[in-house]
């Protein structure tokens, strides 16, 4: 059974269709890329799988049972929040709280749901700060942080809730080229069959050698869909062809 099953997603913004109806399935453990050009509507499904965006139709179902049909409105607030918990989303600007220190913004979360213990939460938040390769900052501020090490953080963040599915938002999108590489090495570190991940990313390289899946959107519309050999390598859309060749000309 597969962990996450997506089943004619759609999403309009007045008049404009922005998911025209989004299908598509992930095993435990498996590691999906999306990628597309701007507009395609990559960042509105990965809103709407995590409950900050209402979609207007069709199936959301973890491990077979529907968290979502026919959009959101139906969902009582505490319903939305214990779905968001099966979602960790790391944005592309970091947005951690500047007035907690690195050790703060990663325990927060986890003590407001009362998780443990206040010593279970803070013993895990350490371990997940030393898998980042933080640990000498835990009581740095954000302002005294990198973009990249901010971003490490808050991978950190979203790791500490235990999510069923962790979600990248183009974590690389506000770094430049040297900070890149040590998020995507970190994230790269999460891959294991305990830890199953989406990333929206406009790194071709990291797609390719990263993912088990990779979805080309453009439009609204998933256009092409299979493993980084049959996408990269044996694109069958002249979209996907397209889009594949403008991107490694700005490689």
């Amino acid at each position: 059974m597969a962990l996450l099953e997506v089943k004619n997603l759609k999403k309009s913004f007045g008049k404009t269709d922005v998911l025209k109806g989004i299908s598509f399935s992930l095993q435990k453990g498996e590691v999906l890329a999306i990628i597309g050009s701007s507009g395609s509507g990559k960042t509105t499904l990965l809103r709407c799988l995590n409950f900050l965006e209402t979609h207007d139709s069709g199936e959301i179902l973890l491990s077979g049972k529907a968290i979502s049909h026919g959009g959101n409105e139906n969902l009582s607030e505490e319903q939305l929040r214990n779905n968001r918990l099966h979602f960790g989303l790391v944005f592309q600007n970091f947005n951690l709280f500047p007035q907690y220190n690195v050790l703060e913004n990663v325990t927060l979360a986890p003590s407001l749901l009362k998780r443990g213990t206040d010593e279970e939460i803070e013993q895990t938040a350490m371990k997940l700060i030393e898998k980042v390769g933080l640990l000498e900052k835990i009581k740095s501020y954000p302002c005294e942080l990198s973009g990249g090490q901010q971003q490490r953080v808050a991978i950190a963040r979203a790791l500490a809730l235990n999510p069923d599915i962790l979600c990248f938002d183009e974590p690389t999108s506000a770094l430049d080229p040297e900070l890149t590489g040590e998020v995507l090495k970190v994230i790269k570190g999460l891959k294991s069959h305990d830890n199953t991940m989406i990333v929206v990313t406009h790194e071709m390289e990291f797609a390719k050698n990263v993912a088990d899946k990779v979805i080309f959107m453009a439009d609204g519309v998933i256009v092409e869909s299979g493993t980084p050999e049959e996408v990269f390598d044996n694109p069958q859309n002249e979209k996907t062809k397209a889009f594949l060749q403008k991107s490694l000309e700005n490689f």
